[in-house]
Parts: C-alpha cells; structure tokens; sequence
C-alpha cells in the first residue's frame, strides 16, 4: 500500500490521514519511501502474483507445471527460482503434502446453485450438465470432462487429456459451443471443483453469455444425472479391460459416446429413444409448431 499512500501524498493528501485510514504506521513507509523496491524485487514481485494466479487455477500443479505455466505468459525463469517463491509462500501441489483424513476441502462456490436438483429442461441448451472422471492406464491416468444436455441426455462437448488442469473444462466447453451453435442464457451445472472455478472457466462461460451453477459440498445427488453417466461410461467401457496406452482408452471412450450412447443406446427417460433420435424428433415439432 506504501505506493498508494505516496501517491496521494502527491495529491495533497497528508501521509498521516493516509496512513491512519489505511491502519499502517508510518516510519515503516518512510524508510521504504527512501529506499523503495529494486527493479528486481518489483520483477520478482510480479512474477510472484503470475504464480500464484497459476497456482489458484491449478492446484494440483506442483512448481515445475507451475515454472511451464508462467514461462508460456511470457517470463524468463529458471524452475529453482519457482520453487524458491512457492516454497516461501506456501503454495504446494494439492497431491504434494499430507491432508486430513476427509482430504482436501472444496473451495467456495463462485456461482449459486440454480439447478436444486431439478434435471428437467423445456428445451435444447437450457441446463448443462458437467463433471470430469478419471481412469488409470499403463502409462498413467486419462481424465475425461464430459458436458451434458438435460433436455435429450447428449453429450454436447468433452475433453480428454493427461492432465487434470483447468485447459480440461474450458475445451469441453468449447467443444459443447461448437457443437451447438447459440447457447446464450444457458446454464451450466457443476460442483465445486477447481476447474469449474478457475478464473479461466468463469471467463469462458461469460463470454458465451451462459450462467454458471454450483451445487453443495459433499452432495453427490446435486449432479447426479451427470453422474449416471459416468457410471455407464465405467461399466461399458473404462472396466471393461486393461488399458495399455492413453490413446487406445481415448479411441474407446470417443466410439462409445458417438456411436453406441448416442445412436445406439435407447434410454426409457426418452421414450425408448437414442439421444440423436429424441434430439431429432423433438426439435422437427418445434419447428413445425412455430
């Protein structure tokens, strides 16, 4: 704040006034006013806040992802130096240290639950379902997050990736806005997960104009019909068999969705038709009707 203080100083503004509304002393601002920041220790300063920003989007990443991330911003870094920072100011990879015993807590929502366990849509792209599964192969685990459409039970986008960053949810995100075209006023259910509240995510569902929803902590029912998905996808597919390589699950999980769940799985919630087919039916009588 010694910054702010100076500058209003210069407005005219007595440095005792400031001091004593901001609530800091002042011989501690004079002696950083005669001997201010170094460039290197204002440089440092700013990567220290690209970090942390990292940090909090991920925070799964250890100092290694985290030096790849700040790198691709744009900074010149060494992993030491990475490490040096996060190490002072605590900011470890949620895998790297010892939790309790109910693991780590969930972050708070950014967004209120607009859904209250109500999975019913009037139409297409008015309520979004979304949620990321994980599964182990030889040579190491394969993350799906998987966006579904209430109203016909599709999966209107996906992404699949070797690791779980918050990448993960924006491009399934985007897939699902590709894939169906003007998606403005819908929403987007979620839990509580990293992902889902990196300021990456937000920003993407702000720029499609969808309003995002959030259910409790520890409520598993408050996504369920996203979850009776992913124990499908686990029965028919991820249990199955063992996995050698990423490719050959991602190969698997990419045919199941598009040609068996999609156009060959009929579903009783659908009047004992495929996603495709209610999707088709019910949009051609829309049409007709207006």
């Amino acid at each position: 704040m010694y910054p702010l203080v100076r500058e209003l100083a210069a407005g005219g503004i007595p440095v005792a006034v400031t001091c004593r509304v901001l609530q800091i002393a002042r011989q501690p601002y004079y002696r950083w006013l005669a001997h201010p920041l170094t460039d290197a220790e204002l440089a440092e300063a700013y990567l220290a806040n690209a970090l942390f920003d990292a940090h909090r989007d991920d925070p799964e990443f250890g100092y290694r992802y985290l030096a790849d991330e700040v790198r691709e911003a744009g900074y010149t870094v060494c992993d030491r130096t990475v490490w040096r920072i996060c190490s002072a100011n605590g900011w470890w990879s949620a895998f790297g240290k010892k939790r309790g015993k109910n693991g780590k807590k969930p972050g708070p929502p950014v967004h209120d639950d607009l859904v209250h366990r109500v999975f019913t849509a009037e139409a297409l792209n008015r309520l979004w379902l979304a949620d990321i599964t994980e599964h182990a192969t030889g040579e190491g685990k394969l993350y799906l997050c998987a966006i579904k459409d209430v109203f016909s039970n599709r999966i209107v986008g996906y992404s699949i990736s070797d690791r779980m960053k918050s990448r993960l949810a924006v491009d399934a995100l985007s897939s699902a806005v590709a894939r169906r075209g003007q998606v403005a006023g819908c929403i987007l259910h979620t839990d509580r997960g990293s992902q889902f509240r990196s300021r990456k995510f937000v920003r993407a569902l702000h720029r499609h104009d969808m309003a995002g929803s959030m259910g409790k902590v520890g409520a598993a029912g408050d996504n369920a019909a996203m979850e009776s998905f992913f124990a499908l996808l686990q029965k028919n597919v991820l249990d199955r068999r063992t996995w050698q390589t990423r490719q050959e699950l991602r190969i698997a999980i990419v045919t199941w969705i598009e040609r068996t769940y999609h156009r060959r799985r009929r579903q009783d919630a659908l009047g004992r038709l495929t996603p495709i087919e209610y999707e088709t039916i019910m949009t051609t009588h829309a049409t007709q009707a207006a």
